[in-house]
């Protein structure tokens, strides 16, 4: 149940390309509703009589509102995908009640896994390419909780009725609407934290059976992944408020013996950016001969243009032309790829972290070439169906 993020930089959804939908009419629930929200807890809660434990899945957090052939698809922004999804819309009309209001999630399977990088693809501003990209790469909505149906409203019902609700609409097997699997055994929410990973789900949401709707305020609990990995300080990024480190970039050497952009660490506090700076500014480097010193020629005359992808010659570089933000300075101060630390992480898309890694220490003992893709823990791979199926 993720917001749109990417691997490189944090990030926000994108700003409305044309004026926005009116709110959907005559339903006992209309947007914007920010939705319910999670905190994130180290442990699996265990079963105290009450608890629901879902897979947490990875894509844009969605509430589909549908008052006959008009439907509202708002973001956890409460800005509307409407538009992006098309193919989304039409399934709402044909597989979900004709008056109802339904949280979700939007997901992009491929083949048997999710595919974050080809969901973040389906926010483009040319209405033509969104048609295109919704032939070619479907999105499905998995829905987990009932807000409204009819002309009732559900947001006070405790959770347990609203799934119970939830589950009588979903008789069959929808093609594109999908109901997520729920569990009251902590046991089988610990095996699935184990095993639902190798499709891309990256934990388990846990949900008191007995709370309302409170929409924007952390009443379930999300429990995710966190592995360690040594990677290479290559660069950073100043913070907005100053010549201070604002996101430190982080590097692992491939098979192909070159060094990989794989993410960046940004979580820190101020004293402690400061700090940083003078710890590393010994390292500046000439950008001519640092191993990313193409990007910033590459990066340069991007600007404005279409993000293409964040790589040259098969080489994971830091960014292209930012998704959400054509304008946005995406350069970085070199640094000679030699200081070693150790960062937490809760997943990879593809080679790549999926969100900010968070610093740990540093590994004066770990040589910079030691730090290769070989280290990271791949996950048991899973069928995305199977999962649904439950």
């Amino acid at each position: 149940m993720s917001e749109p993020t990417d691997q490189t930089e944090p990030v926000e959804e994108p700003a409305p390309v044309e004026p926005e939908p009116e709110p959907v009419p005559n339903l006992p629930v209309r947007p914007p509703v920010p939705p319910m929200l999670a905190k994130p807890v180290k442990a699996m809660p265990k079963q105290n009589g009450t608890l629901f434990y879902e897979p947490k899945w990875d894509g844009f957090r969605c509430i589909v509102f549908r008052d006959g052939d008009e439907v509202y698809l708002g973001s956890r922004n409460e800005r509307p995908f409407t538009r992006y999804f098309p193919e989304l819309v039409e399934a709402v009309r044909a597989e979900l009640p004709d008056r109802c209001v339904v949280d979700g999630e939007i997901v992009l399977p491929r083949g048997s896994q999710l595919d974050f990088d080809a969901l973040q693809q389906r926010i483009h501003p040319a209405a033509s390419r969104v048609t295109l990209l919704s032939e070619q790469t479907p999105a499905q909505f998995i829905a987990f909780d009932l807000l409204a149906l009819g002309d009732e409203s559900l947001m006070e019902e405790p959770f347990s009725e609203r799934r119970a609700r939830l589950e009588r609409i979903f008789p069959e097997k929808g093609e594109s609407i999908r109901l997520t699997p729920v569990t009251t055994s902590d046991e089988q929410a610990a095996e699935w934290f184990e095993t639902f990973e190798g499709a891309g789900l990256d934990g388990i949401i846990v949900k008191p059976g007995d709370q309302p709707y409170v929409p924007d305020k952390r009443t379930m609990f999300k429990v995710k992944h966190e592995r360690t990995a040594d990677v290479v300080i290559c660069g950073y990024r100043e913070h907005k408020s100053g010549p201070i480190v604002g996101s430190l970039l982080l590097g692992l050497y491939g098979d192909d013996g070159r060094l990989h952009h794989v993410g960046v660490a940004a979580s820190f506090p101020m004293a402690r950016r400061a700090e940083l700076v003078e710890e590393i500014r010994p390292y500046i480097a000439e950008l001519s001969e640092h191993p990313w010193g193409h990007w910033a020629e590459q990066a340069a005359a991007n600007i404005g243009q279409p993000a293409t992808g964040p790589s040259r010659g098969g080489q994971r570089v830091p960014g292209a032309v930012s998704r959400w933000n054509a304008k946005k300075d995406l350069s970085f101060i070199p640094l000679r790829p030699e200081l070693v630390i150790e960062v937490a992480y809760d997943q990879m898309e593809g080679d790549r972290f999926r969100h900010t890694a968070q610093w740990r220490r540093w590994r004066p003992d770990r040589t910079p070439e030691s730090c290769t893709y070989e280290q990271l823990e791949r996950p048991v791979s899973y069928d995305l169906d199977d999962i649904l199926a439950r």
